[in-house]
């Protein structure tokens, strides 16, 4: 998979946020899972996947849904979910 950036974790928590935890992380391994694979694609085939695009977390999360626009900080249920993005892309890279 690509580099990840902040973009890349702060979509990830704006189309999960509002799900029940478990699922959300659910969803977060998923788009974790498909950016790897399509960054495997793009490497292999010199174009981006056709549907879970060009190998980054932004790419595979945005080829599933549309985001909302980024809330305040002061959103607590936004920091849940960016909390839980980024523990949970910490835990997938620990798997390797």
């Amino acid at each position: 998979m690509r580099t990840i950036t902040h973009g890349d974790v702060t979509v990830a928590a704006r189309v999960v946020r509002g799900r029940p935890a478990v699922a959300q992380r659910r969803m977060v391994l998923g788009f974790l899972d498909r950016a790897h694979a399509a960054d495997l694609f793009r490497k292999r085939f010199g174009r981006a996947h056709p549907f879970w695009g060009n190998g980054s977390l932004m790419g595979a999360v945005l080829s599933d849904v549309r985001a909302m626009p980024e809330p305040f900080l002061s959103d607590t249920s936004y920091l849940e979910a960016l909390a839980l993005a980024i523990d949970t892309v910490l835990d997938w890279r620990r798997r390797g």
